[in-house]
């Protein structure tokens, strides 16, 4: 089992930015990715971004060049930097983590959340 705690939500004035926490505890395993999802009311959740324990990133199109992922493997923390935000990126945001292990790919977790709110 795996455990995700998110931190760092709130509400923010369009323009603004806000930095997103997880912490990771449970059976992590060395070769895992780690990410976020966000999921706002009415709608799928949608992938947000991605990175590997070795660092290899990925983003959705909506937030290329505002928002960073990075992580700190020591810690088990992942991190989400969000700037330039929008009232679109109002949403529940969700850590992910999946690992990897003796060939295959385990099942997905995900923490509770955590509420970003961007006024206009």
């Amino acid at each position: 089992q795996v455990h995700l705690v998110e931190s760092g939500g709130g509400l923010v004035q369009a323009g603004g930015s806000l930095r997103l926490s997880c912490r990771a505890s449970g059976s992590i395993v060395s070769v895992n990715v780690m990410g976020w999802d966000r999921q706002a009311p009415g709608k799928q959740r949608e992938l947000v971004a991605r990175i590997s324990n070795d660092g290899r990133t990925d983003y959705a199109d909506s937030v290329k060049g505002r928002f960073t992922i990075s992580r700190d493997n020591a810690k088990r923390m992942v991190y989400l930097e969000m700037n330039s935000l929008k009232p679109e990126d109002t949403a529940l945001y969700e850590c992910n983590y999946r690992g990897f292990h003796r060939g295959t790919w385990e099942s997905d977790y995900w923490g509770q959340g955590t509420q970003v709110t961007v006024s206009s």
